[in-house]
């Protein structure tokens, strides 16, 4: 029968169940890691000058009007702060061209489809989550597919920026996406996989709020 270990002195015992708390709940104090932003992008020229009477969370559908045009998807997120907490009451707004590559804007000649809403908002819950309905963006001029995104809260504008595409082949060729380092593409260039409803993609959104 093999000898039973050494007690510890009573006062080295004493001391690791004080110490050993301590260092749990310094643990537990530890601050959340800071997420870095997610980089903004140019407004670029399409803006709406009038936002739309429908401008909802499904683009595919204006008014009684239903767009039947490209690959649809659903484009989702959260919107969160630095901390990763979800920023309640923020306002994200999407717009984009249609499936021939136009836009709802005078800048365009007006030759976007009518039934092509081309502009979204939402204003998201206490858990941040927001989602459209889309098409999967596609090139156009000098341009690599893309989604332009704006954040606001309150009276504040606190992001725009621009989704892309993992994986299109014009990304290389496109200027705006290729002047960005390595971190910031991966950040806003996201897969568009297919799903049971169409193409799903989601872009988290960080901001410092």
């Amino acid at each position: 029968m093999s000898p039973a270990p050494p007690l510890l002195p009573r006062r080295t015992v004493t001391a690791a169940l004080v110490v050993a708390p301590a260092l749990w709940l310094g643990a537990r104090a530890q601050p959340e890691p800071v997420r870095r932003p997610t980089p903004g992008q140019t407004e670029g020229p399409f803006y709406p000058v009038q936002l739309p009477k429908d401008s909802d969370h499904d683009l595919l559908r204006n008014g009684t009007a239903r767009y039947s045009r490209g690959q649809p998807a659903w484009v989702s997120g959260q919107v969160s702060d630095l901390q990763g907490r979800p920023l309640a009451g923020a306002q994200v707004e999407i717009w984009q061209c249609d499936e021939a590559g136009h836009y709802h804007h005078p800048g365009d000649g007006g030759k976007a489809d009518p039934a092509f809403q081309g502009f979204g908002r939402v204003r998201v819950g206490a858990d941040g989550q927001w989602r459209f309905r889309t098409i999967r963006p596609v090139a156009y001029g000098g341009r690599t597919p893309h989604i332009h995104f704006k954040v606001r809260l309150d009276q504040r504008e606190l992001l725009t920026t621009q989704l892309y595409v993992q994986g299109d082949p014009h990304n290389a060729r496109d200027f705006l996406w290729r002047n960005l380092d390595a971190q910031a593409r991966d950040a806003i260039t996201v897969a568009f996989q297919p799903g049971s409803d169409g193409l799903q993609a989601v872009f988290p959104i960080a901001v410092a709020a």
